[in-house]
């Protein structure tokens, strides 16, 4: 039994060392992102607070991913959130590491996917409408500092690129539909690509300016 013990200690201990330079590895100065590893600057939508980092390994793709988790929240409720994950190769001997293209949750609130260059690396993209899950897993962190996750829709854009074989870094940045100041629809149909009008589309456009200008932000070094 103590050897049981000894082992989830050591193994509670080595994620929390971890998690801690996996915090050092990257920070954020007002609206600028700042990581270190991979080398890359963002100037963000809004000033964010960092709310959780956690790790884990996947064995069989050799690699170990990082998740930061920020939010922007109002009245104690979220309003925007950033997901930032990346995936460090972790065996030197393997090949390089690759992104796997993107999909939407559903094609028919999909609004843009495209692809943009910056210098030698290519960016997969797209935006589309999704709905936030206060019972996810991973968004405990942010119940647990008292902060409501609303359960409704929020628009998404997401983007993902390889950085020169050792590095695959996500972003997922989603803002709540109400926060726009408009009246919108809470009925999915009033969101689908073919239909959306009215103030639905005026938020779409809103998202999409800030999403868009986010990512052409993106400065990559060392390419």
């Amino acid at each position: 039994m103590k050897r049981i013990v000894f082992a989830l200690t050591a193994s509670v201990l080595f994620l929390l060392i971890i998690s801690v330079a996996a915090a050092k590895d990257l920070e954020i100065q007002g609206k600028k992102l700042v990581s270190r590893k991979p080398a890359f600057t963002l100037t963000l939508s809004s000033e964010f607070q960092l709310v959780d980092v956690s790790t884990f390994e996947v064995a069989k793709e050799n690699s170990r991913t990082r998740v930061y988790l920020f939010i922007k929240e109002k009245n104690k409720q979220v309003e925007e959130m950033f997901i930032l994950q990346i995936a460090d190769k972790t065996n030197p001997q393997a090949g390089p590491m690759t992104a796997p293209p993107l999909k939407p949750y559903t094609d028919k609130r999909m609004y843009l996917k495209d692809k943009i260059r910056k210098g030698e690396v290519a960016i997969d993209y797209l935006v589309q409408l999704m709905a936030w899950n206060p019972d996810t897993s991973s968004l405990r962190p942010i119940k647990k500092k008292g902060i409501r996750i609303p359960s409704h829709w929020a628009l998404q854009g997401q983007f993902l690129f390889p950085y020169l074989g050792e590095h695959a870094v996500l972003i997922r940045y989603s803002k709540d539909v109400n926060s726009f100041g408009r009246n919108v629809s809470e009925e999915g149909k009033a969101w689908e690509r073919e239909s959306i009008s009215g103030n639905e589309k005026k938020a779409y456009e809103a998202f999409k300016k800030n999403f868009m200008e986010m990512m052409d932000s993106i400065h990559i070094k060392n390419q």
